[in-house]
């Protein structure tokens, strides 16, 4: 019966049809993209990072991986050798808002978490594990729906990881610039460079918006250069950075340059 009906629609409403099926593949696409939370951890000193760092590696990652959270990323700023405010960042793939909301709550029922956690969980307030944490909750672009790990050869302790922000002036300018990287065709180009992309998203809930972000991996600075260079010479940026729809989308642009620690997943 619901054949028949559905053949005798098509007859009668092809426009409908196509309307409707088109509708349910836009909306079937959208369900796919991902999720993520990127928590940064401002600290000072030593202990502190002493503190985070064994937090990180024996609570908090083998408990998310426990509940199928995989795909850990942390990883620390390159100039936290030469700065006051030194950076930690942690990142966490989700399926749904509503994992990202769940998660937190499983953790607090895991024993083995609690007890491996217990310096940083109990900090007291005269020795805090942190001086500032922040939370950034990130949809994936519709044409980049996945994180993908980094296929890099080299060790952990020499890669490069570019994490880059763009704010824009207005909402209708960040779609601009959105549509830039999916429909405008940014992100294969970064794909035909191999720039060996982890993700590509939208910032739904931060200190900084309306902003995207996304991260890019390199072997060695050297190498993260020399991508650079092909990609501002090549003639598809140039045309594509030249276009008149596409001006003036970005009003800050902040690049901070990372590396995994030993215990991150990639």
């Amino acid at each position: 019966m619901k054949s028949y009906l559905w053949r005798n629609l098509k007859k009668r409403f092809p426009f409908f049809i196509v309307l409707v099926s088109c509708f349910l593949l836009s909306a079937s696409h959208k369900s796919k993209q991902e999720y993520y939370q990127i928590t940064v951890y401002h600290y000072t000193t030593a202990a502190q990072e002493n503190i985070i760092d064994g937090y990180l590696k024996d609570a908090l990652i083998p408990a998310l991986h426990k509940i199928n959270l995989n795909n850990i990323g942390v990883f620390k700023s390159l100039a936290n050798d030469t700065v006051k405010d030194k950076l930690m960042y942690v990142f966490i793939t989700l399926k749904s808002l509503d994992e990202l909301t769940k998660f937190p709550a499983k953790l607090e029922t895991d024993a083995e978490y609690l007890k491996a956690g217990n310096e940083y969980l109990n900090a007291p307030y005269t020795a805090p594990a942190f001086s500032r944490k922040e939370t950034i909750v990130l949809q994936a672009f519709p044409l980049a729906p996945r994180m993908h790990t980094p296929q890099l050869k080299s060790a952990f302790e020499n890669r490069v990881y570019e994490l880059r922000s763009y704010e824009s002036a207005s909402e209708k300018i960040f779609q601009n610039k959105v549509q830039m990287f999916n429909e405008g065709g940014e992100i294969d180009f970064f794909k035909r460079l191999n720039f060996n992309a982890v993700f590509y998203s939208s910032v739904i809930a931060g200190s900084r918006m309306p902003n995207l972000m996304y991260m890019t991996t390199f072997e060695n600075m050297a190498d993260r250069d020399a991508h650079w260079k092909k990609f501002v010479e090549d003639p598809f940026w140039k045309q594509l950075s030249s276009m008149p729809e596409y001006q003036n989308n970005i009003s800050k642009m902040d690049i901070i340059f990372l590396r995994p620690t030993n215990y991150s997943d990639f």
